[in-house]
């Protein structure tokens, strides 16, 4: 008998769903995942909503600003919540400049998935879609690395070959696309092997243990002074708001505690901020941009603008050291003993993937692709947050987008980094990603997506300077100093998601002020 034409009793349909979950979990633990009833589940007691009609399935991928948010303001009384995420955990990326220091603790800033009590949660990449069919192709992420490099490293072994973990299927009636997307290295030789990212608490745990390790290694008294200037040379590429936050914190770590520590060391201890532009932090005005070099500078923090670095590469003369090749400086080569990576964005590889396929819907009898944003790459959706596509040519190739009438992507919509409004521009933060999480659940929920279009509100820019002063700044006010370092921390923290953490990040903030922070290595 069909499970769909099943009739239980409440009681019989509860312990029904609950043998199917943990059936499910025995599969997978047996490495069958891959099986329909594993990766999808019997649509049984969790498919139908309280009056007795089916919930619709809607598959969030994602675990970012935008899949998180989204996920947990959709109303699981009249939907099937779904999500598919590599990390089965939602990061404070704010604060994350932060736990890198030890100022917060890793734990302070994330978020379990499986707390929103989803009705499944796949730890895995989505691999493709299929959109004629409504299904996702599913790699399981089985790693323990949490750092950015992750993806790569498994999908691209040492000997050139490419290979996967396991796959399963996943169907969908409605599908949010909130995948976010990568660093951007600008095929810059030697980035990614050798720079540190910091976009997951697991880079920053990397970043610290790194800082920790060269002041270790300085203090060994087998060190030259030559090697302890590389050692304790902390260089940050980019000048926007992660690298400039970084570089404060870091400040803030060796001024406050490791001087203390290693006192002998602090004459040898440099920090230098690398940007390509006029000048850092562009998002501000020209007034806050300045008062912010005129702290770092009071500071020693060293800003270089308008400074390329076209390669970056172990140094053989310094273990654990590198050398970065600045365009400005010729041939000569600058000691580091880590490089803090901050530069921008590019798409997710699987967006990459999509707009390069082609498809065929039932109801259309053409072949048609996802319409791609020229500037970034992303997708493009209308004002209602739903995918665009446009039709494709006998070549493959999409037709050229001027003058060309798109059409929508049935039940697919696009929200955060990864996608680009039609015909709007909106910078890829995550004030914007947390804000199209909110519109898109709440019209899923009242069922009229199409009678309200997106409309972005601007709450500012703020960025932390170190030693309590930050700035801020949005249409209504401008502030700088120790005020703008109050409201800095105050919006920070009421924006946290949950209760727990909202009680946690205080604790350690006051924790690392009363006694320090805590310079251990493990």
């Amino acid at each position: 008998m069909a499970t769909s034409t099943l009739q239980l009793s409440s009681t019989a349909r509860a312990s029904y769903h609950l043998l199917t979950q943990r059936s499910a979990a025995s599969l997978n633990a047996l490495g069958l995942g891959h099986l329909p009833y594993a990766s999808r589940g019997l649509r049984l007691a969790s498919t139908a909503t309280s009056d007795g009609r089916k919930r619709e399935r809607v598959v969030i991928l994602g675990s970012g600003w935008a899949g998180y948010g989204f996920a947990r303001s959709l109303d699981p009384d009249k939907y099937e919540r779904i999500m598919i995420s590599p990390r089965s955990y939602f990061v404070f990326t704010p604060l994350l400049a932060g736990t890198a220091v030890g100022t917060l603790e890793f734990r302070a800033v994330v978020e379990p998935v499986r707390r929103l009590s989803l009705d499944q949660f796949h730890q895995g990449w989505a691999d493709d879609i299929d959109f004629a069919h409504k299904t996702i192709r599913v790699e399981a992420n089985t790693s323990d690395d949490l750092a950015s490099r992750t993806r790569l490293a498994l999908t691209h072994h040492p000997d050139g070959k490419k290979g996967k973990g396991s796959m399963f299927d996943v169907e969908y009636d409605k599908l949010v696309i909130a995948i976010g997307s990568y660093s951007q290295t600008f095929g810059v030789e030697g980035v990614r092997e050798h720079a540190n990212f910091l976009r997951d608490v697991g880079d920053a745990r990397k970043i610290r243990m790194k800082v920790l390790q060269n002041f270790e290694k300085a203090a060994l008294p087998i060190t030259k002074d030559e090697e302890r200037k590389k050692l304790l040379h902390f260089a940050i590429v980019g000048g926007g708001p992660t690298g400039i936050e970084y570089a404060a914190e870091l400040h803030d770590l060796i001024r406050d505690d490791l001087t203390k520590t290693y006192p002998s060391l602090m004459k040898f201890v440099s920090i230098t901020v690398y940007d390509v532009a006029p000048k850092v932090l562009p998002m501000f005005d020209k007034k806050l941009a300045d008062y912010a070099m005129d702290r770092f500078k009071r500071e020693c923090i060293n800003v270089k603008t308008e400074h390329h670095l076209t390669r970056l590469r172990p140094d053989e003369d310094c273990e654990g050291c590198f050398k970065l090749k600045i365009q400005e400086y010729g041939d000569e080569e600058v000691g580091a003993g880590i490089v803090v990576w901050s530069t921008g964005l590019m798409q997710n590889p699987l967006i990459q993937k999509l707009e390069e396929k082609a498809f065929k819907l039932s109801s259309s009898g053409s072949e048609m692709k996802l319409q791609k944003d020229a500037k970034t790459g992303g997708i493009v959706t209308d004002a209602n947050l739903r995918v665009h596509m446009i039709p494709s040519t006998t070549t493959g190739e999409p037709v050229p987008n001027n003058g060309q009438k798109t059409s929508l992507l049935p039940d697919v919509y696009g929200i955060g980094d990864c996608t680009v409004i039609s015909e709007t521009s909106l910078p890829a933060t995550a004030q914007v990603a947390s804000q199209q999480a909110a519109h898109l659940a709440k019209r899923l929920n009242k069922g009229d997506v199409a009678q309200k279009p997106f409309r972005f509100r601007n709450l500012g820019t703020m960025t932390y300077l170190g030693n309590w002063t930050a700035i801020h700044q949005s249409s209504a006010d401008e502030l700088k100093g120790w005020m703008a370092w109050v409201l800095w921390r105050t919006a920070y923290l009421t924006r946290s998601m949950s209760i727990r953490n909202k009680v946690t990040v205080p604790f350690y903030w006051a924790l690392s002020w009363i006694f320090g922070r805590d310079i251990s290595r493990f």
